[in-house]
């Protein structure tokens, strides 16, 4: 008596997962340790008066001064020039980068609340204004403002949501090294692999650009972009303040 074969249909093979993105290999450098210069009386008193609108987010938000291309590398507030890179999945957050230069490490990495869509319409649409704020610290305690792990975030005047401080993720890193020829730009940048174009956040844009940074006092630092077209006219209008209130 033969044995009774089964008529329930073969299982359908697994699909096998995605491979994982290749190993990241890195050129990036760490940033000097060169000391900074502590700010001059006057740029205090100004970098203070500019932050006050800030302090109360009802107000009206200062403009700045528009440059020509001839002065994109000079710097206005005598602050100190670095690069920032804003980017994120379209349907994502938005994260800021700051680096010395766009060949060193970051040496700071801020996950803001804001979706990346919604940025790009509000600098299309005009002058955007970032508060981050956090309480103060006694006088005895040296943190840095920009060492804060989370900031109260104002886009604008109004409130939206948090700030965050982390490490550098690899997508993070994955994105200076993409960029490290690149001193200023906007656009979207490939995915690392297939796994991640499968996934929900949408195309990863980014816009990168010089900044300004110039220390207030140690309660108060700014980031001003730097960003004038070709032309003479002005280009995207941000600024970010690092305000402890």
């Amino acid at each position: 008596m033969g044995e009774k074969r089964s008529s329930a249909p073969p299982a359908e093979a697994a699909q096998p997962p995605p491979p994982p993105p290749p190993p990241m290999s890195l050129s990036l450098v760490r940033p000097s340790q060169k000391k900074r210069l502590k700010p001059k009386v006057i740029r205090v008193f100004r970098s203070v008066f500019r932050s006050l609108p800030i302090i109360t987010p009802s107000c009206k938000f200062p403009s700045l001064p528009q440059e020509n291309n001839n002065h994109l590398h000079k710097t206005v507030n005598n602050g100190i020039k670095v690069t920032g890179t804003l980017f994120g999945r379209r349907k994502g957050r938005v994260s800021l980068a700051v680096q010395e230069n766009p060949r060193c490490l970051p040496s700071l990495v801020v996950e803001l609340s804001i979706h990346t869509h919604t940025l790009q319409k509000d600098l299309a649409n005009g002058m955007v204004r970032v508060a981050l704020e956090c309480e103060k610290r006694s006088e005895k305690d040296k943190t840095r403002i920009s060492e804060e792990p989370l900031w109260t975030m104002y886009c604008n005047g109004k409130k939206n949501g948090y700030g965050v401080r982390r490490e550098a993720t690899e997508e993070d890193l994955y994105v200076m090294e993409l960029l490290k020829a690149a001193s200023m730009g906007a656009g979207v940048l490939p995915l690392r692999s297939e796994a991640e174009e499968g996934g929900d956040g949408g195309d990863l844009a980014y816009m990168r650009a010089p900044f300004e940074h110039v220390v207030g006092s140690k309660d108060s630092e700014t980031l001003y972009m730097m960003s004038p077209d070709s032309q003479g006219n002005s280009g995207p209008d941000l600024t970010i303040f690092f305000v402890r209130v």
